[in-house]
């Protein structure tokens, strides 16, 4: 990633807006939308003001729901403040209505839920946290002419020759080199492989196999967690450390890939742990109780470590309004939507998704410091150019890991 630089801490100790705005429907009995979006900000116009729609489409319920949760919130949070104002095009001032729906993680609900927001509703944006979502998604937004904010890490997604996606975090590529390095020089070469099964973990899974091979490591287990499925982890966790694992490669939400950690734990293991960035060490924190269960583990540095100018005021306003602990897929959304809306301006439309894409770096640049709660830097190759950063536990104590 060009003209970045990597923050490698170890982590201590970490802290933990329904929006007055929204209004929140459910879902019907066989889980299914019941006709409604799931979420919808009540916009308030004066005279000659107008809306512009911007829709999402990710897990609201299931076991992803949270993580889905935590991007939307982001995105409805800087709404809000947006909102506030309002922004200017051609004398025009517009306001944020952020529409939302429930795809429980599923790529076909993804991509009948970004159809339904484009035909009934007319964004030109469509948020999806999930790659599956987004490739569902990219088989038919050229054509219909909206923008994909794309939530993922996974790089494939901007390998399909799609000019109409952005990708919002960083590619986990970035991450691989490190956590190996960092993993078999604390614990061993003997690696088990217990991701999520969804196409995000499987393409993680892709990437980080033959890296750790070519490291000199051996895979040891090769199994898989469907989150969607199964809630006891007992029996996959057991056949793992039956094959003797120095590491388990670990990841998904957060609050499920804890508990297979935990469980790992209770059936006494004491490697290390590589946990894809999709899975938040503060929020495992949170569902374990404390760090002592996450002892030996390499993942990516929290929002709250964050020292960029509006990160203060965004991880303090997020908690009191959400009640949550800010993390960078809330953070990351909360920022891309200052950025599209500094892009409409820059590209002077509210619905050409052509041109909003091309505004995008123009976009980044134009953001005010307060707005930066993460280090932006550009857009590249259709990616937002991030700053990295992951973070180890060890002993609660900050180390500093070295290429």
């Amino acid at each position: 990633m060009k003209n970045s630089a990597w923050w490698f801490i170890g982590l201590g100790g970490m802290l933990m807006v329904s929006a007055g705005c929204a209004e929140e429907t459910g879902t019907d009995a066989d889980g299914q939308n019941g006709g409604e979006a799931e979420v919808e900000t009540e916009v308030d116009v004066e005279g000659d003001e107008e809306v512009v729609n911007i829709g999402y489409t990710g897990p609201l319920s299931g076991p992803a729901a949270y993580y889905g949760e935590n991007t939307l919130n982001g995105m409805r949070m800087a709404a809000e403040e947006i909102n506030e104002e309002g922004f200017e095009i051609d004398g025009v001032t517009y306001k944020v209505n952020v529409i939302a729906y429930d795809d429980m993680y599923l790529p076909n609900e993804a991509g009948t839920n970004a159809r339904r927001l484009v035909q009934e509703n007319d964004t030109s944006v469509v948020f999806v946290p999930h790659s599956g979502g987004v490739f569902a998604t990219q088989v038919f937004n050229e054509e219909e002419e909206f923008l994909i904010a794309a939530y993922t890490s996974e790089p494939d997604v901007l390998e399909q020759g799609n000019e109409l996606t952005l990708r919002i975090p960083p590619a986990y590529t970035m991450y691989p080199d490190f956590f190996i390095d960092y993993q078999m020089e604390n614990f061993g070469e003997r690696l088990a492989l217990l991701p999520t099964a969804t196409q995000y973990g499987k393409d993680w899974t892709e990437t980080i196999v033959p890296e750790w091979e070519e490291a000199g490591g051996e895979i040891v287990f090769d199994g898989e967690i469907d989150f969607s499925q199964d809630t006891d982890f007992y029996n996959i966790v057991s056949n793992a450390l039956n094959s003797d694992p120095d590491v388990l490669f670990v990841g998904g939400a957060s609050e499920p890939t804890a508990l297979v950690i935990d469980q790992a734990k209770e059936l006494g293991f004491e490697g290390g742990f590589m946990v894809m960035d999709q899975a938040k060490l503060e929020e495992m924190e949170a569902v374990l109780g404390g760090y002592e269960r996450l002892e030996g583990a390499v993942g990516v540095l929290p929002q709250l470590k964050s020292d960029a100018a509006g990160a203060e005021a965004f991880n303090t306003g997020y908690q009191e309004q959400y009640d949550r602990i800010p993390t960078s897929e809330s953070a990351f959304n909360y920022q891309a939507m200052y950025v599209l809306v500094e892009a409409m301006k820059a590209s002077g439309s509210v619905d050409d998704a052509q041109a909003i894409m091309a505004a995008m770096d123009e976009g980044v640049k134009a953001l005010d410091e307060e707005d930066i709660v993460w280090y932006l830097e550009g857009v590249e190759n259709q990616g937002f150019d991030w700053l990295g950063g992951a973070a180890a536990v060890e002993n609660g104590e900050i180390v500093i890991l070295e290429e």
